[in-house]
Order: structure tokens, then sequence, then C-alpha cells
């Protein structure tokens, strides 16, 4: 029996050394090309952005999409609950910022919040160039010039920024910015790579023509995932989805480490329902974490250790090389909580590889074939 499992943890840490390995040769591939040269295109503008509650920073973040060098835009901004408090701060934006507009009181038109508040941004938006935004992103003051350019192909229909925390103040944050930047990232990159094209959409921004948007569909207010769910639905359509190489900046502020497994429990639930059997080929990208049972199994033989070890070190330049690309220095300090969330990955793609309840913003809800939702009812 254990010459059995030794053989399939040794098959296992194999598989996920050669992803590390490909997931270093496919950031090093993306982030190391030089970006085309920008074309003149600067049409007008609208920026909508779904908000509930003060996230950290919030303050800093929606300045900095009201402070854009940049010709015509506007930034409408839409809050569900008359009650919410962040509706006083983005009174203060609103008077700050005559280019921002304040929606409030907008009563679900679906399960999904979000899309439901931007549905009534969309019917409000001036502008037929388009950038969802997520309400906790933080950006620099040429964003809408590097997001918007990749529009002038015709046959782009979608631009979307991937995002972490470069500065985070807890272990939580740290595990949080760890997952984003170490797996998610790397390993978006290389389904790219092999899928030949991005397939999906990442929410923290997704510029999109109004035209692209109802051939793909629209927005749909009770799914989860949407955002990822538009950019495949944009693919389909026939357009080319493209991620930009700018990483965008989110705060993740002194979140726990419970607050970060109940968001990445929905996230895998989430890709679960929208992605089918391809979930659980997740499992062969745990090999750090499957060399201990082998050092068990195999009763520390030499060959187990020095595969053990080569493991370890082949992940460890993986995120060396993510923290460059990604330009995270700061990251460094909370490495010796890497083997924390090694542990939490597989804990977490354990639990999302079964089950349908996600907790999503002070909701409990079920979620069901491609990624559709309802209430939870107990």
């Amino acid at each position: 029996m254990f010459i059995g499992l030794e053989i399939i943890f040794a098959i296992a840490v194999v598989i996920s050394l050669l992803f590390y390995l490909a997931c270093i040769v496919a950031t090093q591939r993306f982030f190391g090309q030089s970006d085309p040269p920008t074309p003149d295109y600067t049409p007008p503008v609208s920026i909508l952005v779904p908000v509930c509650g003060l996230d950290p920073g919030a303050e800093a973040n929606w300045s900095s999409l009201c402070e854009q060098n940049y010709g015509q835009y506007e930034v409408l901004f839409g809050v569900r609950d008359t009650d919410d408090p962040a509706i006083e701060l983005l009174q203060q934006i609103q008077t700050k910022y005559p280019h921002t507009r304040l929606f409030t009181g907008l009563k679900p038109r679906g399960i999904n919040h979000k899309d439901s508040t931007l549905s009534y941004l969309l019917e409000q938006a001036q502008h037929d160039t388009l950038i969802f935004v997520d309400s906790d992103i933080r950006v620099h003051s040429h964003y809408i010039h590097t997001v918007i350019p990749p529009l002038a192909d015709e046959k782009t229909g979608l631009v979307t920024c991937a995002f972490i925390g470069r500065n985070p103040q807890s272990v939580g944050a740290a595990m949080a910015t760890f997952g984003r930047c170490f797996d998610f990232i790397p390993s978006a990159l290389l389904a790219c790579w092999l899928d030949g094209g991005v397939k999906f959409a990442v929410g923290v921004t997704m510029a999109i023509r109004r035209d692209t948007l109802k051939a793909s569909g629209g927005l749909h207010l009770s799914r989860v995932g949407s955002d990822y769910n538009l950019g495949k639905r944009v693919a389909q359509a026939g357009y080319r989805v493209e991620l930009s190489r700018y990483v965008l900046e989110s705060d993740t502020g002194q979140e726990t480490v419970a607050d970060v497994y109940q968001r990445e429990l929905r996230w895998a639930r989430t890709i679960r329902y929208n992605r089918g059997p391809q979930y659980y080929t997740i499992a062969l990208c745990y090999g750090t974490v499957y060399s201990l049972p082998l050092l068990f199994f195999s009763h520390f033989a030499p060959w187990a250790i020095a595969l053990t070890g080569l493991t370890w070190l082949v992940r460890y330049l993986q995120v060396f090389v993510a923290l460059n690309r990604l330009d995270a220095p700061r990251l460094l300090r909370w490495l010796w909580a890497l083997p924390l969330r090694e542990i939490l990955s597989v804990w977490v793609w354990l639990v999302g590889a079964y089950g349908d309840r996600i907790y999503w913003r002070g909701r409990w809800l079920r979620v069901t074939e491609d990624g559709i939702i309802s209430p939870w009812n107990l």
C-alpha cells in the first residue's frame, strides 16, 4: 500500500515541478515582451464603479479614478443601499470632481448585486467606450490611456487587468496576495499560452465597447464569476480578449486568514461550476505539499529527499520571478508564510471540489451549473 502511495505522490510532485517551470517560462514570456506602440485612440470613456461598503483605502482608490490624465471621461458610482457608509465619502468625491456622478438606492434586479448595480450605471453612461472597475483598486494617472488603446483594433473586444496587493499589513493579507501573485497570475498566463489566447476577464478592470458587450450577451445578473464569464462570451463571439501587462494595486488591508479562506472558497466553487472537469486538474499544482507525504511514505529515501528539495527550490525560483516581474519587493518580508499559503491552497481546492454554497458580501448563496446563483435556503 505504501509503495502505491509513494508512486502516486512521486508522480504528483514531478507533474507539479513541471508546472512550476512552465509558470516561470509563461511569466517571463509575457512580462518580458515590450509593449506595442500605443495607437492615437482617445474616445470619450465612462468608468462604471459598483460600490458596497468602505474598503481599505477607499478615498485614495476612488480619487485615483477621478484624477486621470485623459481628455473626456466620466466616473459613475453606484450604491445599492441608501444607508451604505460609503455614500458620505462618495458625496465628497462628487463635490470635488465635477465629472463624477453618484447613484444610490439601486434596487437589485438580480441575485448578483454587483452586476445589477452596473446595469443601472450602464443605462446612465454617456459614452460607448466603457470601463467596469471594482471599487477596491487603485490606479495611476495614465490608467485610461493604458487600457483603452487596444480597443482601437475592432478585433479586440475586451481589455482586462490582473491585480495584487504589493504591501500587505497582515498575515491574511499577505496570503491573499500570494495567491494572486504566485498562483493565479502565472497559471492564468500559462493557460493563455496553452489556449492560444485569453478566454476570461478579471473584474477589477474590463474595458469594452458598448456594441461588443451587447454582441456578447450583455450583463448577466444572476451569475457568480460574471467577469470570467463575460470574457469567455466575448471570446466566443469572435473577439480577442487582451490581458494588459499593467497589474493593478489592490489594498488587501488587515483581512484575516479566515476572510481569505471564505473568499477563495467562493472562487474555487465558482471555477468548478464554470470550468467543469478542468477544475480537478488544479490538484496537480501543489507539489510542495505533496512532497511531505512522499517523504513519509518513502521512509525519507534519498531520491525523495532530493526530489523534495528540487521541488521547493523551483517553487521559490518561480516565486522570485513573479516578485520581480510584478514589481512586488515588499512581499519578501512575508515569504516565511509561503508554506502556510501552500497548505491553504490545497485545502481550498479540496473543499471547493464539492458543495454548492458560497458566502458573498454578507449573503449565503447557492451556485449551480455555469455559475448561476440563487438564495441559499436552509
